[in-house]
């Protein structure tokens, strides 16, 4: 497995389109339709997927068992499909692997019964409900055992979830006595005792491809991202030809591969096998579309990570891309995912020194440059559609100190996982900050010794964004606002040579800190990315390895366009050494006017029109300023931020630019201006681009207010998440007509990665009327590249039912969720409802401020959607907790229960929870 790329899942069963209802009809249907597993062995080739996940006993499905089982219980064929499909696999290098579900809760989705208990209780001499978790538990414990036996070349067992009779019996652990060479795979959790966990269907990343971000299992962790080739449809054929987004697609697979992530890629194959036209041509051209770059992802590793390589990511001109490398990263390969919008891929080298590049595609040698961290591949001229990529021999890193000839500690250190393993070589272990925040790190160089930056490998237990993971809610455990200090003997540290925000992202990061000399260097974390909305990651830090750069590798023979050095230098102007820029060298002198100038005289594009011009500058002091001129035309200022004179900073305008040759003249009005180390001139981005926000509104979720004029306090933030800076930035609510707004709005003249800008308001409805609804838009409206853009998000108000004297939604932000979380639901209130409550203490909803004029008894009602039997536990005031068992069918109903509770005048507490076991979903709370 760990030597895979792919997989190809295939749910198939009685319930694939068209259903049948009857176990010998559909086994009918599918050998007379011709069903062979020479086809699905041959379509997962083409695929380049090396085993087969076959989902057959599967909840949604009918619970079919495609092998002629002894044990009764639900539907099982005749004919032997499971060891055909093993031994067509075996006979083609391609491996099978069962699915097996825990879950029993769809025994009649269809109106008839999927699981015969009565036939399976008469086979165990013992009554058994096979439609309890349970029972279902035993039936299928003993299906485990069937398939060990008679199929001793399948290659392991893909489970969707545990369930507590397979754990209370020890059912891993024996499988790994009996058969110790399977592969056991667990859906959505990490069990220590399985080898992989798999990722189901994960979208909101951006860009949409680049899966790996919501993965939360660190390497060496065999790690599988599962997910529909189709776009559309159920996982399952329902009798439709959805497409396949080829764009999509091969964006994960590598991606996926870029991170060591095993990409299972589900098809939904006919009753009789066959898959769909639209991905039997996926499937075709995947065949022809692999084999050139097939090095490049057999035999490979995700490179920016305990393997080693360049970093993954973001990079120039809007081009991101993944690194894979052959072991030991001699041999690197770089994805571009995404093209830039010029003719050239910039991305940081992570101290290897690069002797070659080659289009893998083409096998063209390819121009390079590099110098200040960074490799340049120039004149790229044949873009493939999904992936370009580059074959790049390296001579091994350099300009790092020897992990064993460094010391660390930290101001805050978790049991088990102290700072010296920040700098023992290993990715095996790691440092935990024990949730303290602020926290700092200190690297003993051993004596006074030159440093220019430190490389960062967090542990990747985290996706690189705020979401929610069937409602369970994760966020980002990554450093956000640093300080970096450097002293000569660890008491002294003066001011912070460094103060920036790391990314959130995933792979190796940077902190340059210009040309240092020192014994100890110190980096004080302030914050991470995580919110409080994911308890599990917020306040959290851990970090895998810190590396110490004294140098950076210089290579190529092509320089970098657009070279500040190269061009016409006027005045004061003059060449100056700058190790971390592009070239090694910038140009410093500029300030007082424009007599003391850079002038770019050959500036080509190859149409008129506006164009994004970057300028990579260093600027020690605040008060510093850059203006550029255009083919003679008036000067355009050029926002500037003080920093570390030695790190290069970039800012970006959009220009207007001739056909042909243009002029750019580069000065400063300030006494003193910043250094320039280049230019880049690229297209501007689409229209459509906003530079990604996170913006948080509270209270959020429908609000139910009481009769009249009603006062809602508000309190509204926007944080930049990307390095693109926004300008003239304004945050207010838009007030519906006869509303009133107590607060101005708040502003910002510049917006930079991870800065917050945060306000709060009043806001009152018309007086003498009872409020309606109401959808109040909190905007947030600025400027990128001279375009203007705004992001909002709504504030919604609805008058509460008359016989109610309160009434709040779960997913309200003033109740406190625990380990729980927020999904959407189109059948509850407010389209959102709380799940994953029960199972541990930690997961509930408590209602704070739950508040009634008079003590006494009331009605709460609870609203919640369930399938099966399960039960709410209500706890009043910290007393004792009432049991509230309720059923239901199917998740995407939504019911209503009630129960009697005293209550204390004024604010009380209420919550909803159930410590033992899992209970419903909770959409909303009234009190009558």
């Amino acid at each position: 497995m760990r030597e895979s790329t792919a997989g190809l899942f295939l749910h198939w069963g009685m319930f694939t389109a068209p259903r049948h209802l009857d176990c010998a009809d559909w086994e009918r249907d599918v050998t007379e339709g011709g069903w062979t597993p020479d086809y699905w062995v041959d379509e997962a080739r083409k695929l380049g997927a090396s085993y087969i996940v076959l989902a057959t006993f599967h909840s949604r499905l009918g619970y079919a068992r495609p092998w002629p089982s002894k044990i009764p219980g639900s539907c099982a064929t005749e004919r032997d499909i499971l060891g055909e499909l093993v031994n067509a696999g075996k006979a083609k290098g391609v491996r099978t692997i069962l699915y097996m579900t825990d879950d029993p809760q769809w025994h009649n989705e269809n109106g008839v019964e999927t699981l015969d208990s009565a036939a399976y209780s008469a086979y165990k001499g013992q009554q058994v409900d096979l439609t309890t978790r349970d029972g279902f538990g035993m039936f299928s414990y003993d299906l485990f055992f069937e398939v060990m036996q008679n199929y001793p070349d399948l290659a392991g067992f893909w489970i969707d979830n545990d369930n507590a009779y397979w754990e209370r019996n020890h059912l891993y652990e024996q499988i790994r006595e009996i058969r110790p060479s399977w592969l056991l795979s667990n859906n959505n959790e990490d069990t220590p005792i399985m080898d992989t966990v798999s990722n189901e269907q994960k979208t909101g990343m951006t860009p949409s491809y680049d899966y790996p971000q919501a993965v939360w299992t660190s390497m060496p962790r065999i790690t599988e991202a599962d997910y529909k080739l189709p776009t559309t449809g159920s996982w399952w054929y329902d009798g439709g030809n959805h497409p396949v987004d080829f764009r999509l697609s091969t964006g994960r697979y590598i991606a996926n591969a870029g991170s060591s992530i095993k990409s299972l890629m589900a098809e939904t194959p006919m009753v009789n096998g066959k898959f769909p036209p639209p991905q039997e041509a996926f499937n075709n051209f995947m065949a022809e579309w692999v084999p050139p770059i097939r090095s490049s992802l057999h035999g490979t590793e995700g490179g920016g990570y305990m393997y080693g390589g360049m970093q993954p990511g973001f990079w120039n001109d809007g081009a991101h891309g993944v690194i894979t490398v052959q072991p030991g990263a001699r041999i690197q390969y770089v994805h571009v995912l995404t093209r830039p919008r010029t003719d050239l891929v910039r991305l940081r080298d992570n101290g290897y020194r690069v002797t070659g590049v080659t289009d893998l595609r083409t096998s063209e040698s390819m121009a390079f440059s590099q110098s200040g961290g960074y490799l340049t591949i120039l004149g790229i001229k044949n873009w493939d559609t999904y992936d370009t990529v580059f074959e790049v021999h390296t001579a091994d890193q350099q300009y790092f100190y020897d992990q064993s000839t460094l010391k660390a500690t930290a101001s805050s250190s978790r049991d088990g996982h102290p700072a010296g393993n920040l700098v023992d070589g290993s990715f095996e272990d790691y440092w935990d900050s024990n949730a303290q925040l602020p926290v700092s790190v200190t690297l003993d160089l051993g004596e006074r010794r030159p440093a220019r930056y430190l490389a960062v490998n967090q542990r990747e237990w985290s996706p690189t964004y705020a979401r929610e993971s069937f409602g369970r809610p994760e966020d980002s455990a990554r450093i956000k606002d640093y300080r970096v200090f450097v002293s000569n003997d660890g008491v002294r540290w003066g001011e912070p040579v460094r103060i920036g925000a790391m990314p959130s992202a995933r792979g190796v990061q940077f902190v340059d800190i210009g040309e240092q000399h020192a014994r100890y260097i110190k980096l004080e974390v302030l914050n991470t990315w995580g919110g409080p909305q994911a308890p599990t990651f917020y306040r959290e830090l851990q970090i895998d390895e810190i590396k110490v750069g004294f140098g950076y590798p210089s290579s190529g023979r092509t320089p970098s366009p657009l070279e500040a050095e190269s061009q016409a230098l006027d005045g004061n102007a003059r060449r100056a050494n700058c190790f971390a820029c592009s070239g090694s060298f910038q140009v410093g002198g500029l300030g007082g006017g424009p007599q003391n100038s850079v002038t770019y005289r050959d500036v080509t594009v190859a149409e008129s029109g506006d164009y994004r011009l970057q300028f990579d500058y260093t600027a020690a002091g605040a008060g510093t300023s850059l203006s550029a001129s255009v083919n003679g035309g008036t000067a355009i200022a050029v926002p500037v931020a003080a920093d570390n004179a030695g790190v290069p900073a970039a800012s970006a305008i959009a220009v207007p630019l001739q056909a042909g040759t243009n002029t750019i003249k580069v000065f400063s009005n300030a006494d003193q201006g910043p250094g320039i180390d280049r230019l880049a001139v690229a297209p501007l981005p689409p229209t459509s681009y906003v530079p990604k926000t996170t913006m948080t509104v509270e209270p959020s979720g429908l609000q139910w207010v009481g009769p009249g004029q009603q006062s809602i306090n508000v309190t509204a933030s926007l944080r930049l998440d990307v390095d693109d800076a926004l300008e003239q930035v304004t945050l207010a609510p838009t007030a519906p007509a006869g509303w009133s707004v107590s607060g101005g709005p708040a502003t910002a003249p510049v917006i930079r990665l991870g800065q917050t800008l945060k306000a709060s308001w009043t806001l009152t409805s018309p007086p003498g009327q009872n409020l309606s609804s109401a959808k109040i838009p909190i905007r947030a409206s600025f400027q990128t590249l001279g375009r203007q853009k705004q992001v909002s998000q709504d504030l919604r108000v609805q008058l509460r039912p008359a016989d109610r004297v309160f009434m709040r939604e779960a997913e309200d932000s003033r109740n406190k969720l625990g380990t729980s979380g927020i999904t959407n639901c189109s059948s509850c209130s407010g389209g959102q409802k709380v799940r994953n409550i029960g199972g541990s203490p930690d997961a509930y909803v408590l209602f704070e401020d739950v508040t009634v004029d008079a003590a006494g008894e009331y009605t709460l009602f609870i609203d919640f959607t369930v399938n099966g039997d399960r039960s709410f536990f209500v706890t009043v005031n910290d007393g004792t907790p009432i049991e509230v068992p309720v059923s239901g069918v199917g998740n995407s109903t939504s019911y209503t229960t009630s129960v009697p509770v005293t209550l204390r005048a004024g604010a009380n507490m209420i919550k909803i929870h159930n410590d033992e076991n899992s209970a419903p979903d909770l959409d909303r709370l009234s009190l009558k």
